[in-house]
């Protein structure tokens, strides 16, 4: 082979080697978007680690501290975490009404929002009007104004019990008895279930009516239709209420305190665990106990996430899915 054909060769071998131009444009292109991408997320991101995650780590930090604000941090490693458990009756007694408080209120607040939501769904005449009054509490929140008028209406002498009364049943108000105190608080929660009741409603007008009708012919009567046919294709959106309306029912505080005036009482039954947590923190400024009692919370409503989340293959059928 000649010098020359080896040169042209070399030069072939070596030009097929590069990049077409519109490979690096194309690149180029992409790097920029991933860049503005970026930028945009960037406020936000600091918000996330300066609002959010430092305060979280710091938080960590002081559940294995002494601290009580006006001393620096003093390292005591998991003495917090032990005293909870071992030296602090208050906490378990807190975390067993809380917990009775998720596991009771949580089903009845989402069977309530799924009955009416399967009411609404099967009315048309004034279905707006009725579905902006179910929905209507929900706007207003777990805030200070519900829970003061919540107080007064189950209190002594209060419109609920001036109403049972005339049926011969004298409480003698709810709010300062041991036994009443809990579903009272219970009836709150569930008395503001509109918003879960709008999300049923929306995933029971994607069930298709067809298999209404094919399970009405086969002979199908209603609760067969509502178990072989509205729970699986609702059952999306049942988990994704339940993941929500759990880890909701574990920061109740505002209507715990205004209806207790911040004593957790009577006898401890309105003392939920966010409510101890701040007054360990707040009040006696112990606050590394505080930060190690919020910790125990999201441990416990993390895992509770985590078996939902595994154990919904088993329950939980998406559309399409084979499984």
């Amino acid at each position: 082979m000649s010098t020359t054909e080896t040169r042209r060769v070399t030069t072939a071998g070596r030009g097929g080697t590069r990049r077409p131009p519109h490979r690096s444009a194309a690149r180029t292109r992409t790097i920029r978007e991933t860049l503005a991408g970026y930028t945009f997320l960037l406020p936000w991101m600091i918000g996330f680690l300066g609002l959010t995650m430092g305060p979280m780590l710091y938080s960590l930090y002081l559940s294995f501290t002494s601290y009580n604000l006006f001393s620096p941090p003093k390292w005591v490693g998991f003495d917090n975490y032990i005293r909870l458990f071992t030296d602090d009756p208050v906490f378990i007694q807190s975390a067993q009404i809380t917990l009775f408080y998720v596991l009771v209120g949580t089903p009845i607040k989402l069977a309530a929002a799924l009955a009416i939501a399967m009411l609404l769904n099967f009315r048309d005449r004034g279905a707006g009007f009725f579905r902006s009054a179910f929905y209507a509490p929900s706007l207003i929140g777990a805030s200070v104004s519900v829970a003061i008028v919540w107080r007064a209406m189950f209190n002594t002498d209060g419109p609920v019990d001036r109403g049972l009364q005339i049926f011969g049943i004298n409480l003698g108000g709810w709010i300062g008895n041991v036994s009443l105190v809990v579903p009272m608080m219970i009836l709150l929660a569930v008395w503001q279930f509109g918003a879960t009741m709008v999300i049923f409603l929306a995933g029971l007008k994607q069930v298709p009516k067809e298999l209404y009708e094919a399970a009405e012919v086969d002979g199908a009567g209603a609760f067969r239709r509502f178990r072989a046919v509205t729970m699986p294709m609702l059952s999306p959106v049942v988990f994704f209420n339940l993941l929500l309306e759990l880890v909701g029912a574990f920061q109740v505080f505002a209507s715990a305190y205004i209806i207790s005036n911040g004593t957790g009482g009577p006898a401890g039954m309105t003392n939920f665990i966010t409510l101890y947590l701040y007054k360990r923190g707040f009040t006696d400024t112990q606050m590394g106990y505080a930060s190690a009692i919020g910790w125990i919370v999201m441990i416990v409503v993390a895992v509770i996430a985590v078996i939902l989340f595994r154990t919904q293959k088993s329950w939980v059928h998406y559309s399409g899915d084979d499984r």
